[in-house]
């Protein structure tokens, strides 16, 4: 759930692929065998590694903001902040790791027992133990939380700015973790079915870190939060929310500790250009599998050259017949394909300044520029060089590769924007009011790809009568630009995949807290409940059938393509695998040795 920028953002819930080419599992029975899908680091190399993910700065220690949940934060923090399981490289969930274990203890009620390793503790030496993920679940916004904002006047929906809504983890939860302060031990109990339960405690941030600048003890804070108070809450939530930091300064191991096996090197980020991790004194586990792993800013047309150049060793740039062509020339280069679970798309703005707004152009100018979009000859000229069997996409939740997709398909688009049709442009430009209508598309640049996508868009709808802005820029995704403050008409990016069933409720539902579209629609979020609230599988497929239906119907936007992947490295560079999954190349990032 990319996610955000460079190629693709991530989102909480994201799509379910239950097909042969990108299949994703997600089960009880997932296997809590530790080896499984990783390899073992017996002893740290002295030799540098360097990878890229994309052109972005790095936001800082907190990326668990919806702001700052994204691709590129998470390659660095995932190297700290390790969790409770993983995706292997086939989608395939496994669980047990060096921070703990969890087991199903009861189904009804859904009841779940986790356990921390006795050995984990944050750098500098302060253990992990219940008291972290009970602020976890504090900071997804409880009902106690909601009522005290309403309380006190506020216009807000939320006091600390999780990427997760309260569906998730709060409301589902409601009683929290059960624990006594200092346990290595807690359980939670749902108050209905949970699909994702698997997914939903991960990695915490530290509470003591928190309970410092509130001149509390991590104790005293814990308790704090049992006892439903609102004004401790809201210092916490202030700290909360700012902890991040000024580009290039690295924040001490007392404000940002990891607790996985690197850790942020002092001295070690230079604005714009690299964040450089080494291994964490106090981690207990597997040891890092170098002495620096340094996460270089390269834009994605620079990426070939700095891999040829050996200014990086690892790169998953965007998969094109000529990057491949390049690749394979160049000596002492390693070069993998294989599917990806990141899809293309055209969300159309409804709020705020954009011309689709409903009090502007509203649904007939989107209807109109769907009619114009030329999807087809996107995939044909752009994607099928290097995938033949490439196809447009025409659902968000299942890929074409899924064995439901032809169903979902039938019952949600009637393919009226299969093919371009000026004609219906025409009708629709000139139903919605607007004369000579400018559209703005953005992306996070430079992106040869979605230039082109643009240019070609540009081309075909120029017939129709509307002009098309290309406003893509390295600070279209950024904090702060275009995309955080609604100043756009269409945003183009990809989405990309977790394995989470509850594909989509944080995006599409009206509240949902990575809705930035102002999107709202009563039916998506009754269904998304029906999904959230069900382990029954037909229950997810008919809803989804419906969301997928209305999301069409209100051109909430436009699907456009699955992306095919590439991976290159330096020849002798151990342990880099291509995944399926969102994290990408980076996915075993700590494992990487010579």
């Amino acid at each position: 759930m990319t996610k955000k920028g460079g190629d693709s953002m991530k989102k909480v819930y994201s799509l379910v692929a239950v097909g042969a080419a990108a299949t994703l599992v997600l089960s009880a029975c997932s296997s809590s065998d530790n080896s499984s899908g990783k390899t073992e680091v017996t002893e740290t190399s002295d030799r540098p590694i360097s990878f890229t993910v994309a052109q972005d700065e790095f936001d800082g220690y907190n990326t668990f903001k919806a702001s700052t949940y994204s691709t590129w934060n998470t390659a660095i923090t995932d190297r700290m902040m390790p969790g409770f399981g993983w995706f292997d490289t086939e989608g395939v969930w496994q669980h047990g790791t060096d921070l703990g274990d969890y087991e199903e203890i009861s189904e009804d009620p859904l009841t779940i027992k986790y356990t921390i390793s006795d050995d984990a503790v944050y750098q500098g030496g302060t253990p992990i133990t219940c008291e972290d993920f009970y602020m976890d679940w504090v900071a997804q916004n409880p009902e106690w939380i909601r009522d005290g904002l309403e309380e006190s006047g506020s216009d807000s929906a939320s006091l600390f700015d999780h990427v997760s809504g309260p569906e998730t983890y709060a409301n589902a939860v409601p009683e929290g973790p059960q624990c006594e302060a200092g346990d290595k031990e807690f359980t939670i109990e749902y108050n209905a079915p949970n699909p994702d339960w698997e997914l939903v405690v991960t990695g915490v941030l530290p509470s003591h870190v928190i309970a410092d600048k509130l001149d509390m003890t991590k104790e005293e804070l814990f308790q704090a939060f049992k006892d439903e108070d609102f004004d401790v809450a809201q210092e916490a939530a202030e700290a909360w929310n700012g902890w991040t930091s000024e580009a290039g300064e690295v924040p001490s191991p007392d404000e940002a500790p990891s607790w996985g096996p690197y850790t942020l090197k002092e001295g070690g980020w230079k604005a714009g250009e690299y964040v450089t991790l080494e291994p964490n004194p106090d981690w207990w586990g597997e040891p890092a599998g170098t002495t620096e792993l340094v996460v270089k800013q390269i834009s994605p047309e620079a990426m070939l050259q700095a891999l040829n150049n050996e200014d990086v060793n690892v790169i998953e740039p965007q998969a094109t017949q000529d990057t491949l062509d390049q690749l394979e020339a160049m000596d002492g280069v390693v070069t993998s394909e294989g599917s990806t679970l990141i899809w293309e798309h055209l969300d159309m703005n409804q709020g705020g300044s954009s011309i689709f707004a409903e009090d502007e152009g509203g649904l007939a100018l989107r209807e109109a520029f769907a009619y114009c979009v030329p999807r087809q000859d996107i995939v044909d000229k752009l994607i099928k060089p290097l995938n033949p069997d490439a196809e447009v996409m025409n659902a968000r939740e299942y890929f074409p590769t899924d064995e439901d997709y032809a169903d979902v398909v039938e019952a949600s688009y009637d393919g009226r924007y299969d093919e371009v049709d000026i004609d219906k442009a025409k009708e629709k430009v000139e139903e919605s009011g607007i004369d000579n209508p400018t559209i703005r598309i953005g992306y996070s640049g430079p992106n040869q790809r979605r230039t082109d996508q643009v240019s070609l868009i540009q081309a075909s709808c120029a017939d129709a009568g509307i002009t098309i802005e290309d406003v893509g820029s390295a600070e279209f995704m950024a904090d702060g630009g275009n995309w955080s403050n609604g100043d756009f008409d269409v945003a183009l990016f990809a989405w990309s995949g977790s394995g989470q069933i509850v594909s989509g409720q944080n995006i599409y539902a009206s509240n949902g807290n990575q809705n930035m579209l102002s999107y709202a629609n009563d039916t998506v979020d009754e269904e998304w409940q029906k999904v959230n609230q069900s382990l029954d599988p037909e229950v997810w497929l008919s809803s989804k059938k419906i969301i997928e239906k209305e999301l069409w119907d209100d051109l909430y936007g436009i699907p456009l393509f699955a992306h095919p992947g590439i991976i290159a490295y330096t020849d002798g560079l151990q342990n880099v695998e291509q995944t399926v999954v969102q994290t990408g190349v980076s996915w075993n990032a700590e494992q990487w040795t010579w």
